[in-house]
């Protein structure tokens, strides 16, 4: 029973189908070639139908823009020379400077600056001379024994060598002998300029 159905709907298919499309696309003999009759035609002014400004489009090709089309042939010239100088450049203008001079101070202050040598008399120290009461030095980390400091205290000024290291505070620089600190009368922690001898 059910056979018959789909005979039916397929023969129903098939059936449309040449109705649809009644001949195969492209399967119509061409047409005899006839004449346009040219009386169908009505004659338009292009010119009429333009509207607003005429534009012309440039050809993308760069020889169309230059002046000239470089071919086999075509010779190259220099660029005359230019006898003229470049023109200079426009600064703004600069206020005129007046002549000075620019003094830098030698002399650095130091606010903890101490002094030593009580438990320490008669003992060497790094710079191979002995500590007394009346050494005239200066103890510092790591400059060369011998190296000259200058220091200035209250209008008392006194160049010394470094004759030992330390001293042993953190943040200290100087420690300055018994003998040093008398002729500057800074026998105590504080503060006192110092240079290099000699800047």
């Amino acid at each position: 029973m059910r056979r018959p159905k789909v005979v039916a709907s397929v023969a129903l298919i098939a059936l449309l189908a040449t109705v649809a499309v009644p001949s195969p696309v492209g399967s119509s003999a061409p047409s005899p070639t006839a004449s346009v009759d040219p009386g169908l035609f009505e004659p338009v002014e292009i010119a009429a139908l333009a509207r607003g400004t005429t534009m012309t489009t440039q050809p993308l090709d760069p020889a169309a823009r230059s002046a000239g089309v470089l071919d086999e042939g075509s010779t190259m010239l220099e660029p005359a020379p230019r006898d003229e100088p470049p023109p200079a450049l426009l600064r703004p203008a600069q206020r005129a400077t007046s002549p000075g001079t620019i003094t830098k101070s030698a002399w650095h202050h130091d606010p903890d600056i101490s002094w030593f040598g009580p438990g320490l008399y008669g003992n060497g120290t790094a710079c191979g001379q002995t500590m007394t009461k009346t050494l005239v030095g200066v103890a510092h980390r790591s400059l060369p024994c011998g190296t000259l400091v200058t220091f200035r205290y209250q209008g008392r000024t006194v160049t010394v060598p470094v004759v030992d290291r330390g001293p042993y505070v953190a943040g200290r620089t100087w420690d300055l002998t018994k003998g040093a600190c008398t002729l500057l009368a800074h026998c105590f922690t504080g503060s006192i300029d110092w240079k290099l001898a000699g800047n």
